[in-house]
């Protein structure tokens, strides 16, 4: 199995991150750094349109290094987040292989 794992975050913009919306890139690029500094990266980002307004996706050493993210993330107070783990299809075949 991988060393990683990864993580599709849905976001949605609060009344705080909309009323600071031209500081969006500047937020990214912090979002990245502190992914970086736990032993992680971001892997894409998106602006979506729909019921999220983003989506990026990690990898994280641990599900304990993701929530320490997410957990700083929402008390910037900026987005709501929707973590969910993702598995590749490598990963997904070796978990139906063990399924039998």
């Amino acid at each position: 199995m991988s060393e990683t794992q990864k993580y599709v975050s849905l976001m949605r913009l609060t009344q705080k991150g909309l009323a600071e919306l031209t500081d969006s890139a500047k937020r990214r690029k912090i979002s990245e750094d502190r992914v970086a500094a736990l032993g992680g990266r971001s892997i894409a980002f998106y602006a979506l349109l729909g019921t999220y307004d983003f989506m990026q996706i990690f990898e994280m050493p641990s599900n304990e290094a993701m929530m320490q993210y997410v957990l700083t993330a929402r008390r910037d107070g900026h987005v709501e987040p929707l973590i969910l783990p993702a598995f590749d299809t490598e990963i997904y075949g070796q978990i139906l292989n063990a399924v039998g």
